[in-house]
This record gives C-alpha cells, structure tokens and sequence, in this order.
C-alpha cells in the first residue's frame, strides 16, 4: 500500500514523542513492502526551536520519501496557520502530496503544518486515519497543562492562554475541529483515557485504541547489559513532566542515583539547582543509540509527569529490556503499568522514596515486575501486535467502503 503522513515535526527536526512515533511506524511499513512518504514543515520546527538554518531538501532516508515544507515566509507560515487553523501558505505544496493517489493518509501532529484545516483537503480515494498523539484537539497548549504551572482542573480557555503565552485561537469557538475531524475516518487514540477524552468531548468520529511500541528493543544477539541500581527518565525536561518535584526526593535520598535523559526548556534551571547532588547526572539530549544501554542497565525507568500523558512511550521502551516502571498517576501512563503489572503508580511524590527502596532491596519483588514488563512487551507492546491492529483497522475501513461503493 502507499501511505503519507502529515504530522508538523519530524527527526531530525523534532521534539516529541510524536516525530519519533511517526519515523519508526514509517520504516517499519517500508520494511514490510509498503511505500511512505512523510511530508512535515521546517518552519514550524525553526518558530518553535529559534534556529533560522533549517532549510533541508527533501531526501529518502531508510527507504522512506521525506518532503519537507518550506515557505519563503519563514516561520510566519506556521504562525498563520495556528491563528486561522489553515495552511495557507503551503496549502499547494500539500495538496499536491495529498493528491499523489495514496491508499492512506494518516495525520499526526498537525496543529502547525495545517491546522483542523488540513484534514479537509482533497486525498482521492485515501482513507484518512488521524493519531491522537496530545489532547491537541481539545486543549490549545496540547497537554493540558494551566498557565504554565498545573495540570488543567476546569476550563478557562482564554486566561491560560494568554498565561502559557500561547496566542489564543478564535477559530477554536467557531465548530471548526468537529467540521474538520469530519473527513477523517477514524481516530487513533494510544490509550483507553486519550479515548475516553476525546470521546466525552463529542467528537463525530470513530476513536479505537491501538497502543504504541517501543522503537528502541534488545539487540537480537541477546547480550546481557549489567544491571545498574541507578534509575532513569527520559523525555523533555520541562515543568509539565514533573521533573522538579521528582529531583527534590532524590536531593533529600543521596542513596538513590538518578540519570536524566533530554532537553528542555526547565534543564538549565534545573542544573543550576540540583547540580550539587553528586547522586544526580544530567546526560543532556542521547540519541536512540544510546537508549538501549539506558534502559537495560536502569532498575526503573521514572514518568513523573504532572500534565496528563496521552500514553508514555518510554514506559514501554524500559519495559522491552525488563526495567519496571514507576508512574506518576497522570493520563495514560497508569494504563501501561495496570495492564502490565509491571511498576507502581504513585500519586504523591512522597510515595517515591519507599517505592525507590522497595526497587532497590527486594530482588525478588523487582524480578518479578522484570517478568511482566518482558511478558507485556511479547504480548502487548511489540511493533508487530500494533502494526496488526493497524493494518486491520485499515483493512475493516476499506471493507466499509466497498458496499458503499457497489451501491
């Protein structure tokens, strides 16, 4: 089959979960016979990130045709489609690849290569699936996370955005995300509470649940990485994942040793507060490379996030090299841990020190998490049990569509 996907960022100009998402299901299609082409807009990527040299041509990488959307505007391409929810200035280099006669385009993050409007634009025959990869489509800051400084409690739209210094949408008042989401045939939601959201939200739509995989797994050879008695986070270091209040246990527990993984906007501060704990490492941005070691050689992998998590994908990264997981009671992460049997949720970071010891002097107890996390992995987190359900729900679609077509 022939795919395109739309999604706003894209490695190596990406921040998220989403782009890494968006590149590993890419290759694993292409590795399987199937034809991709990712279209994603580096502009978007030079507003969001500051730098003005992202100009990159258009490449194959790993069998998989990559279109990058560039406008002599710069960064005001992106700007306009966030305030209008349109892709004005690239809506002809879009629909160009849109109408290149793909059986499937699946749209991920889109709120600044084309906004709502995106999902409207002519694709032939396309089915047209759309990954909920944040609460985007609900929530202006994509996370629901309330004037930069707590997870969303109720409603108040325009105040937080002007707090959280996001400019505020008018369009989002207007029904175009139910017209828009309208073209779409179905939503895909990573975890059971993603669906449940946007279903409450009322939402025209079929949502299913398909959950992520780790793009990052055990070598083939099998070879054994020491196991360490340090833990792990890896993700964006910013105010939302909960990172601080995480610290400020380990800086009153020096016997725990902790290693951070990734970049953001909190990491400097962060640095420059609990740079003193020699117990604590701060590892900077690691590449996929680097992962394996992380995961394999970490007694648990740490998701403290405060804002809730449409899944947590390194939950399950650690989990393929049996590390448990502990999880801060936030979003879909709870889903993984509950389903697997695999950590502990906690919904007070006070809960974090007796949990770290629990990890630390019960060999028994962390061998038998160990077990679970490897046995949700076979079972439940492998790439292809999600390319499965995929393929299927695809495949269901089409199916649909030819009675409709005979008649």
């Amino acid at each position: 089959m022939k795919f395109c996907m739309v999604t706003t960022f894209y490695p190596p100009y990406n921040f998220g979960g989403d782009g890494i998402y968006v590149e590993a299901l890419s290759h694993e299609l292409v590795h399987r016979g199937h034809e991709v082409t990712v279209v994603h807009c580096t502009d978007a990527f030079a507003l969001v990130s500051g730098r003005r040299d992202v100009t990159a041509p258009p490449r194959v990488a790993g069998g998989v045709r990559v279109v990058r959307l560039h406008s002599a505007w710069g960064p005001l391409s992106p700007l306009l489609t966030q305030q209008t929810g349109y892709p004005l200035l690239k809506r002809r280099q879009l629909a160009a690849t849109l109408a290149e006669g793909h059986d499937v385009v699946h749209f991920h993050n889109i709120s600044l290569v084309g906004g709502p409007g995106v999902l409207a634009l002519p694709a032939g025959d396309a089915l047209k699936l759309y990954t909920l990869h944040e609460h985007w489509l609900l929530c202006s800051t994509h996370i629901f996370w309330k004037n930069r400084e707590q997870a969303c409690d109720q409603r108040d739209c325009l105040r937080c955005c002007i707090r959280s210094r996001i400019p505020p949408q008018a369009w989002r008042a207007t029904g175009m995300i139910e017209r828009s989401v309208r073209h779409v045939d179905a939503l895909i939601a990573p975890s059971e509470f993603t669906a449940a959201r946007h279903r409450d939200a009322g939402l025209p739509v079929p949502i299913v649940v398909n959950p992520l995989f780790a793009r990052v797994r055990p070598a083939d050879d099998g070879a054994p990485v020491p196991r360490g008695e340090h833990f792990v986070f890896v993700g964006r270091i910013t105010p939302s994942k909960g990172v601080r209040p995480m610290l400020q246990q380990f800086a009153a527990h020096p016997e725990f040793q902790l290693r951070l993984a990734g970049d953001g906007e909190a990491l400097a501060a962060l640095r420059s507060e609990f740079g003193r704990c020699a117990h604590i490492h701060f590892l900077g941005p690691v590449g996929a490379d680097a992962l394996p070691a992380l995961y394999a050689g970490a007694r648990a992998v740490i998701l403290p996030s405060l804002a809730p998590e449409t899944f947590g994908l390194t939950v399950v990264e650690g989990m393929a090299f049996g590390t448990p997981a502990l999880v801060h009671d936030a979003g879909g992460c709870r889903e993984i841990v509950e389903r697997s049997g695999a950590g502990h949720v906690f919904t007070d970071f006070t809960e974090l020190p007796a949990l770290l010891h629990r990890l630390v002097s019960d060999g028994a107890h962390w061998q038998q998490l160990s077990d679970c996390a490897r046995e949700a992995t076979r079972t439940q987190y492998h790439v292809e049990h999600h390319l499965s359900r995929y393929l299927g729900l695809i495949a269901e679609l089409q199916a649909r569509r030819q009675p409709k077509a005979a008649a």
